[in-house]
């Protein structure tokens, strides 16, 4: 990773300073990228998947710079995921072999979402205090937790990844500008009212169904 972040290292040249903190190339490339892959989600257009392949590559490599270990190894996840996710839209199907639609869960399914959160986040933190040098274990390890939970609902289309979002969205804002991520506490903070959109949108799009 030591020998790709130098690689990287034109990329990371200042582009200009935002409340005091400079903001990398990198890092403003990354924002774009997210930023229209989050309106394709929205939308239920395929283009956002290859878009969040190539935005979380580049989140992988600032998130590690920043030794925020538990995001950059979700950013790895979320590149993974993403190819899932492009797969599950194009050829997925839901009970009864259906293409998959936008749907919502049950009660018994919201709550094993909540359990598999809680039960995830002790696991991460636990491993990012004691394998890593981050100063912020458990707070690094809740988002991180939350977003693996979340992608599986977005690939899946389930309307419940969007009140994911929101959690996530909050807790990172918080952290990405104790790090002085500014770009990025910007991002997330846009993040959070697309959340809110997105979520409306599903609820349109599966009444609609």
């Amino acid at each position: 990773m030591t020998d790709l972040l130098q690689w990287m290292q034109p990329l990371f040249a200042q582009a200009f300073v935002l409340w005091g903190a400079p903001v990398s190339w990198v890092e403003v490339v990354a924002f774009v990228l997210a930023i229209a892959m989050v309106v394709c989600n929205i939308r239920v257009n395929l283009i956002g998947w290859p878009l969040a392949i190539v935005s979380s590559l580049l989140y992988v490599a600032l998130f590690w710079d920043n030794k925020l270990y538990g995001d950059a190894s979700l950013q790895v996840f979320f590149a993974l995921v993403a190819g899932w996710g492009w797969w599950q839209w194009l050829r997925g199907t839901q009970e009864g072999g259906h293409a998959l639609r936008v749907r919502s869960m049950g009660g018994r399914g919201r709550l094993a979402v909540v359990a598999a959160t809680l039960a995830l986040w002790p696991v991460l933190g636990w491993f990012l205090k004691h394998y890593t040098d981050t100063d912020v274990p458990w707070w690094d390890a809740f988002p991180t937790a939350a977003s693996v939970v979340g992608q599986w609902l977005l690939g899946r289309k389930y309307v419940e990844n969007w009140p994911m979002w929101v959690v996530v969205n909050t807790v990172s804002i918080a952290l990405f500008a104790y790090k002085g991520l500014w770009l990025t506490a910007v991002l997330y903070a846009i993040f959070l009212g697309m959340s809110f959109a997105g979520w409306r949108a599903w609820r349109q799009v599966e009444r609609a169904a």
